[in-house]
């Protein structure tokens, strides 16, 4: 390919609207531009990547049995009722009704149609395990669509199901695509972490793991131990309970007038007290159920523990101060544990009950009480693990101090168990003749956000430093006039016997001063870079750049294609 016929408009300009480094450097460097809010065009040198982030999916899908399909966008909304979350997945799917009003859904996932499938082909234990794949857009309308191609409403997301007659079946298919998986990201150049998390909108009973890529600018907290193999993303991960140990009970509770002092750190200044020895009760609402929850005062709560806990909601939310002040007859800053209403139940985190002395509210305007023993004096019905972990705690494995880092899910991969094949009826003969349901687990990587990630880890000032696998072109030929002859067929030359070897190669053909096309090439982010000058030319050589390295050495034109060559096959080796 020569610049010259190339569709590449770069900018020099940071967009306004990009937030994120990888947003800025893919428009600016000409690989996609906006056509809607969180939906986007691929132009020729991003789409050259996204196919070969694809071409290494397929051939590690392909390498673990399993088989591709391509299934429909557009879903009807009569499988999604009958799994159950028609209504559960929310504002994000997309719904819409063809001309005789009959409903449907653009897919933000395929779990229904895969499952509707088999249940239609498969009869036999004899016919699983069996795993089929499809790499295809996916739509999900996502309140505000940001950070260009990580969160938004068009994506691309390779999606594996896996069917199998029993749960060690399932377990065997979970650990293929998990090994493949850290094969896919490796291959792609990608720092990654395996990380322990929740199931989300996608449910299921078993484990699941997301593959985080390390990025300041990850919108996920993932802790991890430097010590042993554990990581997680932060609303996964158990706590150790902690005990305040230097607390004395001091007498029996006090009511204490709190004027005005609603938050944890007003209240805390004025009666001086730390934080931990505070008690946050919390008026929640899940569906069309209220109850409180209790947590020890300088803690977070962590609410997808919470609604993991209790089952599972579709809409999880603090009450309104309407309804504190309709059953507990106080503003939300007051709210206690003590002597609540009979029937409302009360949550409360582990480390409640430890806590030998505690602040909490009054249920009362402007009231708190001060020197209350948790484990006698508060309801507490049931009692969990609903906070964040929190850096610098004990790992549960090892025993040493977690860290934490910021991450951008890139996979996911899910323990389904029988949730689909009972609700949909995908069910085979084992070897007795017995009808059973097929475990089912499944497995995404996001293939357009896998591309946005790699910039994020690799890029610099002067633009984007792509990992030689998912290059868009691995070697760039720069010709430092095209007014020299000599110059011109020398860059002719190297070209042809680059294209000859198998080398993707791209040659700068256009009139333009050599630091437009330096700026160009490092922008797109070439891994290699070869100059072609008058200067280096009279003496035999050509100047070589990496990009990564920024490293520069002087090669003969003899030998410079050959060397373009060994570093391009060292980097591909996997």
């Amino acid at each position: 390919m020569r610049v010259s016929q190339l569709l590449n408009p770069t900018l020099r300009e940071v967009p306004a609207e990009a937030e994120v480094i990888s947003h800025q450097l893919m428009v600016r460097a000409g690989l996609i531009r906006k056509s809607a809010a969180g939906v986007y065009t691929y132009l020729p040198l991003g789409l050259r990547v996204l196919r070969k982030i694809e071409t290494i999916v397929r051939e590690e899908m392909d390498a673990k049995g399993g088989q591709e399909v391509l299934m429909p966008i557009i879903q009807p909304a009569e499988l999604w009722k009958e799994s159950g979350r028609w209504e559960v997945y929310g504002a994000e799917l997309f719904r819409l009704k063809d001309r005789h009003n009959r409903e449907f859904c653009l897919g933000p996932t395929h779990e229904e149609i895969i499952t509707d499938l088999v249940r239609g082909e498969i009869r036999s234990y004899k016919q699983l395990p069996l795993r089929l794949y499809q790499i295809q857009n996916k739509y999900r309308d996502e309140r505000r669509p940001r950070f260009g191609l990580m969160r938004g409403r068009e994506f691309i997301m390779k999606d594996l199901y896996s069917f199998d007659r029993d749960e060690a079946g399932l377990d065997e298919s979970y650990q293929r695509m998990y090994d493949a998986y850290c094969r896919i990201f490796s291959r792609c150049g990608l720092t990654y972490r395996p990380v322990e998390a929740d199931a989300g909108a996608i449910g299921g009973t078993g484990g699941t793991h997301e593959f985080m890529v390390l990025a300041d600018s990850g919108e996920n907290s993932v802790v991890y131990c430097p010590d042993c193999d554990f990581a997680a993303n932060v609303e996964k991960a158990e706590c150790r309970p902690q005990v305040i140990e230097d607390v004395e009970v001091v007498g029996q509770r006090k009511l204490v007038s709190t004027p005005e002092m609603k938050t944890i750190n007003e209240v805390c200044k004025f009666l001086s007290v730390p934080k931990t020895g505070l008690v946050k009760t919390l008026l929640y609402q899940g569906d069309d159920k209220t109850f409180l929850v209790l947590i020890r005062g300088d803690r977070e709560l962590n609410e997808i523990k919470l609604n993991n806990a209790l089952g599972g909601f579709v809409s999880l939310q603090l009450a309104s101060p309407q309804v504190v002040a309709e059953i507990l007859g106080c503003e939300p800053g007051y709210v206690g544990p003590v002597e609540v209403p009979a029937g409302l139940l009360v949550v409360a985190d582990e480390e409640v009950p430890l806590m030998k002395r505690a602040v909490c509210g009054a249920n009362k305007a402007n009231y708190h009480f001060v020197d209350t023993v948790p484990s006698q004096e508060f309801r507490m019905d049931r009692v969990l693990d609903l906070r964040m972990v929190e850096p610098g705690e004990a790992c549960l494995k090892c025993g040493a101090p977690l860290k934490e880092a910021r991450g951008i899910e890139v996979g996911q991969v899910f323990k389904l168990g029988t949730k689909y094949s009972k609700a949909l009826g995908a069910i085979y003969l084992d070897e007795n003749g017995e009808e059973k349901h097929c475990v089912m687990g499944c497995y995404g990587v996001g293939v357009s956000r896998s591309m946005a990630s790699s910039i994020e880890q690799n890029h610099d000032e002067s633009g984007i430093i792509w990992p030689i696998p998912i290059a868009p072109y691995h070697c760039i030929i720069v010709p430092v006039s095209t007014k020299d002859a000599q110059v011109v067929e020398a860059a002719e030359k190297l070209y042809q016997d680059l294209q000859g070897l198998g080398v993707e190669v791209i040659l700068d053909d256009r009139d333009e001063r050599a630091g437009v096309k330096f700026k160009d090439a490092d922008l797109v982010g070439y891994p290699i870079r070869v100059t072609i000058g008058s200067k280096t030319l009279g003496n035999g050589q050509v100047e070589l750049r990496e990009r990564k390295t920024g490293e520069t050495q002087l090669v003969s034109i003899a030998d410079v294609a050959q060397q373009v060559k060994r570093i391009i096959e060292k980097a591909l080796v996997c």
